[in-house]
């Protein structure tokens, strides 16, 4: 992996990444990149990310088997919170396409040598932290909308969700507190782990970029969030398996949605 710099100021001090506006015009402009990336060698990009729709199926196979039926969709929508983990290997061979080099698959797994990891595994910990807790609440508004017991079947389930006041209860109480996670997470790490791949810095300067980023931006960025949730639905019809395209062509955009947000390191005056 090619040499992270480190962000400071002329006094030595831990420099902030300069914020920019950006427009509707950028979003697609970054969607048309990630796709010409993902076009450069598809069949790799397939391949590295099949894990994530059969990690949806296991997850739906296991849920159902379990008798966990109810946590079903949390476990669908709240696995989409630990996407830009996946995505990691995605944003390293866009960064290299971009500067030229090899972008082969397996330069995807360069990100472990990052001098950053150790900030990477810091967020990482705390998107899984925020996965289980949406489980949980989900768990809990379950409970109070049909109590402790579990469905005795699928499409008992489903009827008593979708025709009965306590169903649609739960899923109007379930999708306003999950939009809260996904706004959480959205805002957090919209540019957190392209910043820690492209330069080495602390994981608060990151996440406090990512903020500022949302801050700046927020129509553009909630439009952004809007259309990574929209292909991920799409992607999991049917059977996750439109997750292998759906996952690379947003992993690469969101490297260059980064770049968008975030005036490069040789511009803002930094260093």
């Amino acid at each position: 992996m090619a040499t992270s710099h480190v962000m400071v100021n002329a006094r030595g001090e831990y420099a902030r990444p300069v914020v920019r506006k950006v427009g509707t015009a950028d979003i697609m402009d970054a969607l048309k990149l990630g796709l010409e990336d993902f076009n450069a060698k598809p069949s790799h990009y397939v391949f590295l990310c099949l894990m994530y729709p059969i990690a949806g199926i296991v997850l739906a196979y296991w849920s159902v088997g379990e008798n966990l039926v109810p946590l079903l969709y949390p476990l669908m929508s709240g696995f989409a919170l630990l996407g830009p983990i996946a995505a990691l290997g995605l944003y390293e061979i866009s960064r290299r396409r971009e500067q030229g080099l090899d972008s082969s698959w397996f330069h995807a797994l360069e990100v472990r040598h990052s001098p950053a990891m150790p900030s990477i595994i810091a967020v990482s910990v705390l998107l899984l932290v925020l996965f289980i807790v949406w489980l949980m609440v989900a768990q809990r508004i379950y409970v109070a909308s049909f109590g402790e017991s579990a469905p005795a079947s699928i499409s008992s389930f489903v009827s008593d969700v979708l025709t009965t006041p306590a169903g649609w209860s739960m899923i109007l109480w379930g999708n306003i507190i999950g939009f809260f996670f996904a706004a959480v997470v959205l805002a957090t790490t919209v540019v957190t782990f392209p910043l820690l791949l492209d330069r080495h810095v602390r994981t608060g300067v990151a996440i406090n970029a990512s903020i500022r980023a949302t801050f700046a931006n927020p129509g553009p960025v909630a439009l952004w969030g809007l259309i990574v949730a929209g292909l991920l639905v799409a992607g999991m019809i049917p059977f996750f398996i439109g997750l292998a395209i759906v996952l690379p062509v947003l992993g690469h955009a969101t490297w260059h949605f980064y770049r968008k947000l975030i005036v490069p390191m040789e511009e803002d005056g930094a260093l």
